[in-house]
């Protein structure tokens, strides 16, 4: 979503738990769920847990998957998202993608913007799990150091990159929030596209 500025400081969040649960995930874990790696050339030195992600093929019609991510990370996960939602949007949305992301060692994001419309429409939040001084986030041509123990939201309609340099992999938690007037955009958008030809 345009937020208007390139990040957003949410400010302290309590990720104690979620993120001993992501570091305590086998390695297998982060390969179950190749999508995000065979769709998007941009994320092809990433892994995942996906915990859940909308099926992009049908939308404007908001159909979301649990992912194999659910079951082991969504008792700590769910607190913090909705921990966030609380203290920064309007409650009644969806959460329409959740995810654990890792950019491996010496990998990189290359510069892109996210195109889908479903980008267009939710608040993309990060939640840093782990970070190095040699991580750089770059949006809009700025670079950003996150932080452990804070959420941000990320204007991802601005060209946006990560590179890591560090020998150290970085991983994210990050979770799409589609606000409740922006979920009843869509519904109406769905709804006007399903109405047959007169």
């Amino acid at each position: 979503m345009d937020i208007g500025d390139r990040l957003r400081d949410l400010g302290p969040v309590d990720s104690t738990a979620l993120r001993e649960a992501i570091l305590a995930q086998e390695p297998a874990a982060w390969n179950e769920q190749q999508y995000r790696q065979q769709e998007f050339d941009v994320h092809r030195q990433t892994e995942s847990i996906v915990l859940v992600f909308v099926n992009l093929e049908v939308w404007p019609t908001i159909e979301i998957c649990k992912e194999p991510g659910w079951d082991r990370l969504a008792e700590v996960a769910v607190p913090v998202m909705h921990s966030i939602i609380q203290q920064h949007y309007p409650p009644g949305g969806a959460i329409i993608r959740a995810m654990a992301a890792k950019l491996l060692a010496g990998g990189k994001i290359t510069p892109h913007t996210d195109t889908h419309p479903s980008f267009h429409r939710g608040h993309r939040i990060h939640v840093p799990i782990t970070t190095n001084p040699r991580v750089r986030f770059m949006i809009d041509g700025r670079p950003h150091q996150l932080q452990v123990g804070h959420a941000y939201e990320i204007n991802n309609q601005m060209n946006h990159s990560v590179m890591n340099k560090g020998d150290e992999d970085r991983i994210t938690f990050i979770f799409d929030y589609v606000p409740p007037a922006e979920l009843g955009r869509i519904q109406r958008n769905a709804a006007t596209q399903q109405k047959p030809a007169a």
